[in-house]
């Protein structure tokens, strides 16, 4: 039912995002001049972009990094000029080709591998951290828990994801937004408490060997998003040093 629920939503995602929105996606994420409201929204996801990256090792060399959900390569970019092997998926592959003519070859001491498809794909294979930057806000809280289990399984130290806290500022926007013809708005997305996500994990025996560890929210206009930091819980044998 979950895998039914969440292929679905993937399917209606890449539709949108590969060709109903594909033109002000690429616009937000640029510097072009935009409305004041999506300006705050830019800002918004410009502040959670380093949120994620200050969970992660400021020195990434030799280690390999999964850039779920690239979008235009931004988040990925930083990683790699920390040093990271990045592999950056996103479900649209003209997102993916913006990314690669965006970024080309500044990153650093790194490298990136661009690739369309699904982030759950077991063929990607291991990585020691994981970033899911706002890749995840459009599922219920059962989905993340399955999707971040799936990616722990082959994740050695970290994953930092975000999701919509359930606010009722974000579901006054939600609703107000709702009367906006559909073509205009983003499709939908998933408000969630962090107790009910946290209690869903601590309960999924995908999950049994992570815990949250960081969590800071991101509030700017229309821009509502919840950061969290999976970590894997120390061994016996880590405890006993």
């Amino acid at each position: 039912m979950l895998e039914n629920s969440y292929t679905q939503k993937r399917t209606q995602l890449q539709e949108y995002f590969d060709r109903t929105a594909v033109d002000a996606w690429a616009k937000l994420t640029s510097t072009a001049k935009v409305s004041g409201i999506r300006a705050k929204v830019r800002a918004g996801r410009e502040e959670m972009r380093h949120v994620l990256l200050s969970y992660l090792p400021t020195d990434l060399s030799g280690q390999r990094v999964l850039d779920a959900g690239c979008g235009t390569g931004v988040l990925a970019a930083d990683l790699a000029k920390r040093g990271a092997h990045v592999v950056a998926i996103d479900l649209s592959p003209t997102l993916v080709d913006l990314a690669r003519e965006r970024i080309g070859r500044d990153v650093g001491s790194g490298s990136i591998e661009f690739r369309s498809g699904d982030m759950l794909d077991p063929a990607l294979g291991e990585f020691d951290h994981v970033v899911c930057m706002d890749s995840m806000i459009h599922y219920h809280h059962l989905d993340i828990a399955d999707a971040m289990a799936k990616l722990a399984n082959r994740t050695r130290a970290n994953i930092a994801f975000t999701f919509a806290p359930n606010n009722a500022a974000l579901s006054t926007l939600l609703t107000i937004g709702s009367v906006f013809p559909r073509s205009d708005r983003s499709p939908f997305i998933q408000p969630i408490s962090i107790d009910s996500l946290t209690r869903t994990f601590s309960q999924h025996d995908g999950l049994a060997d992570w815990a949250p560890v960081s969590t800071q929210k991101v509030q700017r206009a229309f821009y509502f998003s919840q950061a969290m930091r999976l970590s894997k819980k120390p061994t016996d044998q880590n405890k006993a040093r």
